[in-house]
């Protein structure tokens, strides 16, 4: 006859198995190859977070076209764009602290520089939301070659920027326009290294992705050259592009685009941000966070670095970005009102790509749908 004692040990055996069962991930690299091979991508990844859970993530692919090695779930890729909200989460903590302030002034933090007389009231809010003028490109002059060729600290390298942008006009009338702008970022990350003599990359890591657990958060193309330890980037046409400094954009736009990161550590970031807009902060109090997701004056659709937009799937609003450096493709939406988030990238660019992870945000949307236990009254 069995002892009650070896019963129990048997019970909190099986309730201890449960418990990891419930805790894994479900597997939906199946759901994933379709989309895939339907757009011909070395490789993609997807993930679902509920909550601060993910219940279901899934890989799909090889490392580089021609290769063998097989894209892994902890593998890197790069979030081009989707560093814009992080870049803005970090100025709102030094916004907090008293550093800055959202009507900070480019003229009054770099007092000793030489500008056009129009820069000299844009503020930070309408740097960080694309309304003050920053121009979409910077190849005129000759600047975006300069900074291709990286010279100097990455400190050094966005006061190239800043000074090559400011001894211009503005783009447009500051306040007025958007413009989508990598530039506007970069100058948003030199105020920030202005008021605290730190790099923007330094303090990405210790005010963001230390507190958050993001311990494989880094920046440029990942991995090492000469190997495929991790994913490649590859051009619009295919071409793999091997990880080393001209794999991705010169460190002088990184607060617009340079971080990498697994999926499941860039689901931490967006993890704080849905539990935020669900009325429960961290790291930053609820009127920061409801800064950061409204949009700017005059616009009703861009906040400081989310895509605002309503949805049916969604239940109301949601806060979505995607991030390319011409080599990778990566998309988030986040639903507040559900509850859940969905991420999907790939390690190639260009249109195909953009495709390719929009068919596969909405096969995690309907997949996550299918899955998620209904609320009290509420039909599946």
């Amino acid at each position: 006859m069995i002892s009650i004692r070896l019963a129990l040990c048997i019970l909190l055996v099986a309730a201890a198995e449960h418990a990891r069962a419930a805790d894994t991930p479900r597997d939906i690299s199946p759901l994933i190859k379709p989309i895939l091979e339907k757009h011909k991508l070395p490789g993609m990844a997807g993930l679902i977070l509920d909550g601060e859970s993910i219940s279901a993530i899934g890989v799909s692919g090889v490392r580089k076209s021609g290769g063998t090695e097989l894209i892994a779930r902890d593998d890197l890729f790069h979030l081009g764009s989707c560093t814009k909200s992080m870049t803005a989460t970090l100025i709102g903590m030094l916004v907090e602290e008293g550093k800055l302030s959202w009507s900070s002034t480019i003229g009054e933090i770099f007092a000793d520089k030489k500008m056009d007389p129009l820069w000299r009231a844009v503020t930070l809010e309408q740097v960080l939301t694309h309304h003050g003028g920053a121009p979409a490109d910077l190849n005129p002059g000759g600047l975006w070659s300069r900074l291709c060729k990286r010279k100097g600290t990455p400190i050094e390298q966005r006061i190239e920027l800043l000074e090559g942008v400011l001894g211009q006009p503005p783009a447009a009338a500051p306040g007025k326009t958007y413009i989508y702008s990598n530039a506007g970022y970069a100058i948003a990350g030199a105020m920030a290294e202005k008021v605290t003599g730190t790099a923007w990359e330094e303090l990405m890591r210790k005010r963001l992705f230390d507190p958050l657990g993001m311990s494989s958060a880094g920046f440029g193309a990942p991995g090492k050259a000469g190997s495929v330890d991790q994913p490649w980037g590859h051009r619009a046409n295919g071409t793999p592009v091997e990880p080393g400094p001209n794999a991705d954009n010169p460190p002088a736009i990184g607060p617009a685009g340079t971080v990498h990161s697994t999926l499941g550590d860039w689901s931490k970031y967006i993890a704080l941000h849905l539990q935020a807009a669900q009325g429960q902060p961290r790291l930053l109090k609820s009127e920061t966070f409801k800064k950061l997701h409204t949009p700017g004056v005059g616009d009703d659709s861009y906040a400081m670095g989310w895509g605002v937009a309503e949805r049916g799937w969604a239940a109301g609003r949601t806060l979505s970005h995607s991030g390319s450096n011409t080599m990778w493709y990566v998309v988030v939406w986040i639903a507040p009102g559900k509850n859940f988030a969905v991420l999907a990238a790939s390690n190639q660019g260009g249109d195909v790509a953009a495709k390719a992870c929009d068919d596969l945000c909405g096969a995690l949307i309907a997949d996550h749908n299918a899955h998620a236990s209904p609320k009290p009254g509420e039909k599946k």
